[in-house]
Formats: C-alpha cells, sequence, structure tokens
C-alpha cells in the first residue's frame, strides 16, 4: 500500500506519506465537489471550497490514524509511517498486538478521534451560528456559508468514517474490536481472529453487492470502487484466516527454537580498521551486531557506510562501540521467548534481513533470519520442553 510513497510531513516523529494512487482519489474528489459547489458558490469560491472539503478530509483520515499510532506508540508498538492511499489511510505498526485489551485500545483509537472532531466542530459550529442551523446544514436542509457548509462537510465526513470504521468485520477498526473482544472471551487470538475476519469476508461481500447496485445505477466510479474496496477487505479477511493457520502449526516454537545461536558479532572495543578488514572484507555483509566483549550485551549495529566513513576520516581507532548505530533496543532485537508468528510480516525484519535475539537481560543469544522464520513457517519445528 505504501510502495512508492511521497511524504507529506512529519507529526510527532511519524512520517506521513502519500502513494500514487492517493492522488488519482484527490483530483477525483476535488473535480466532483467543485461541481456541486460551483453551483451554489460561484466558480472561484466552489473550486476554493472543493479543495478545502478535499483537505479537511484527508486531514482526518489522517489524524484518525494519528490516533492509532500514538496509542500504540504507548503501548510499546511502533510505527514506520502513516500512509494516504486509494481507500483512505493506513498507519504502519511494526508489530500486533500481544494481548486483548491492547488490540482493543489501539483499534478504539481511531473512531475516539473521528468522535472528537465531530463533537468540536458541532460545538464550534452551534456556537457561531445556532444548533438548528447546522443541523440543517449536516443533513442538507439548508442553503448555508461556505464557512458552515465546510463545517457541516467536516462534521459529516467524519461521521461517515466513525460508522464505517465501526463495522465489526476485520480489518476495519469495528473488526478489531470485535477480535479483542472475542480473543478476551475464548482466551484464543486466533479463534478471536477467524471470528472478526469471517465478519470481515461477509461485508466484503455487501460492499461488492453496493458497487454493482450502483453501477446498475449508471453510477460507474462510485460502483468500481465499491466493488474494489469490498474485494480488497475480502482479501484482507481472508488473509487473516491463513495467518490463524500458520500461528496454529508454529504454537509453542519460538525465536530461540529456529534462531542462529552462534552469530559472528563485533566485540565493542574493536577499531573500526579491525572491523573493516576482520569483519566487513572477510565476509561481505552490510552490517554486524556488536555487543559488550565481557557482558555479551547487545550494543546495536555496526554498518559498513559508517566503518568506511571513520577509517577514510583518519579517525580508525575509533571503537565499534564509539560509533555503532544504537537505535531503540526494539529496533534490532527481539527476546528469545517470542513466538515465531509474530515475525510473520514484520517489517523491521524484512528491512534487515534479520534480528538479533536477546535475553532477558539484553546479552545477544542469536540472530534469526527472514529464511528462517519462512521455513518454520512452512515446516513448524517443536517447541522447547519445559
Amino acid at each position: 500500500m505504501g510502495t512508492g510513497s511521497i511524504q507529506l510531513a512529519r507529526l510527532f516523529g511519524i512520517r506521513i506519506g502519500a502513494s500514487p494512487s492517493w492522488f488519482f482519489v484527490l483530483f477525483v474528489m476535488i473535480l466532483s465537489l467543485s461541481s456541486s459547489y460551483t453551483r451554489e458558490f460561484g466558480q472561484a469560491t466552489g473550486y476554493a471550497m472543493a479543495v478545502a472539503s478535499a483537505v479537511v478530509f484527508f486531514a482526518s483520515i489522517t489524524l484518525h490514524e494519528l490516533g492509532h499510532a500514538l496509542v500504540a506508540r504507548r503501548c510499546g508498538i511502533e510505527t514506520s509511517g502513516i500512509d494516504l492511499w486509494f481507500f483512505g489511510g493506513i498507519a504502519k505498526l511494526n508489530r500486533d498486538s500481544r494481548s486483548p485489551r491492547e488490540e482493543f485500545v489501539v483499534a478504539v483509537a481511531g473512531p475516539v478521534v473521528n468522535l472528537l472532531i465531530i463533537g468540536v466542530t458541532a460545538a464550534v459550529s452551534a456556537a457561531v451560528f445556532g444548533a438548528s442551523r447546522f443541523w440543517n446544514v449536516v443533513t442538507l436542509y439548508d442553503d448555508p456559508s461556505p464557512v458552515l457548509s465546510l463545517l457541516g462537510w467536516l462534521t459529516l465526513v467524519n461521521g461517515v468514517l466513525l460508522v464505517f470504521n465501526l463495522v465489526p468485520a476485520f480489518p476495519l477498526d469495528g473488526g478489531r474490536i470485535a477480535r479483542a473482544v472475542a480473543w478476551r472471551v475464548t482466551g484464543d487470538r486466533n479463534r478471536g481472529t477467524r471470528f472478526s475476519a469471517r465478519l470481515g469476508q461477509g461485508f466484503s461481500y455487501v460492499l461488492i453487492g453496493v458497487g454493482i447496485y450502483m453501477l446498475i445505477r449508471s453510477d460507474v466510479f462510485s460502483g468500481l470502487w465499491f466493488m474494489v474496496l469490498g474485494w480488497f477487505l475480502g482479501q484482507a479477511a481472508t488473509s487473516a484466516v491463513a495467518t490463524t493457520r500458520f500461528s496454529e502449526r508454529l504454537e509453542g516454537v519460538t525465536v530461540a527454537d529456529v534462531m542462529d545461536p552462534e552469530p559472528v558479532w563485533v566485540p565493542a572495543d574493536t577499531t573500526a580498521l579491525q572491523a573493516q578488514d576482520e569483519f566487513f572484507l572477510r565476509y561481505r555483509w552490510p552490517w554486524f551486531p556488536v555487543a559488550d566483549a565481557v557482558s555479551g550485551r547487545f550494543l546495536g549495529l555496526l554498518r559498513q557506510e559508517r566503518v568506511d566513513g571513520v577509517v577514510r576520516d583518519g579517525q580508525p581507532a575509533l571503537t565499534a562501540g564509539e560509533i555503532v548505530d544504537q537505535g531503540p533496543d526494539e529496533a534490532f532485537g527481539v527476546p528469545d521467548d517470542t513466538p515465531i508468528s509474530q515475525l510473520l510480516g514484520s517489517e523491521k525484519l524484512y528491512a534487515l534481513g534479520a534480528l538479533m535475539v536477546v535475553d532477558g537481560d539484553q546479552r545477544l543469544r542469536g540472530v534469526v533470519t527472514i529464511e528462517q522464520v519462512h521455513r518454520a513457517a512452512a515446516t513448524p519445528l517443536p517447541g522447547r520442553a519445559g
């Protein structure tokens, strides 16, 4: 979804991007709204209103996804970015939830943001223009001023986003809330996922049916949009069901069961020149884990470009511990008792190609690669006894 996205902004340290498909939707939305607004407000004002309406619509989607991302961050789940695309927006979380409560609070955060926007917009509009007139605007019974029209649109689209996302069909927020509830009741994450995913598959057929009806009514763009949206949600729900099968096959298998227990690593007191000669020129790898030579504590990654840079700059005596790329603990490492199923689809694993496996004291225990995870998914190994 986020392939080739263009960065639009950065909020709270989170990258906000847009895929090429988003620009197409933006253009179509402005074109559609401008024809309607022009009849009421004239060409110049109508076009400006159309642009403003499209901007506040996608701003609402961005704030919705930002709600997910910020609450996820409080739960210890990092977000690699938020992308706007053909069907709205998506917050790309680096891992899935580990408990029903975590799943619930992250899922409900987005709809809460939409509810807050509705509340603030309605309160401001009612205070400035009067509650009855604002209600007439929202229900399309009044011919409003441009400002009130925009406020009414903002309230209306957030209401639509709120209701749509609360449909209990995975992967919508309502489906994730349903999964959290079913997970809590049954004590089984996979059963909760299957329950909400089946609802998602059913809802996808409803959307496709709506799209076919619109095509029959000659509303080609809306009909195709609903049909493609229904297909996408159906595929996502089907994929979730398939993932539960993998998770059940891998139940009891942890990262420690499939990792390489003897990784090549660089002691922290190794100089940059030594690292260049003894590791990078020898193994031809782009990075190596660095650990304390005495305690074995994992310190971060030593990257080739960093080593080559300090040697080229006349600082070959700098040690690996001084030039290591540290990052947060969860950026490069994974606890040794992590279920292997949690690495399926892990963005940080796919970004690096491997993750460092650490114990409870952050000591380096091994390395787990993409190939090892895929092999475990294809032929699950028995979990460790006791």
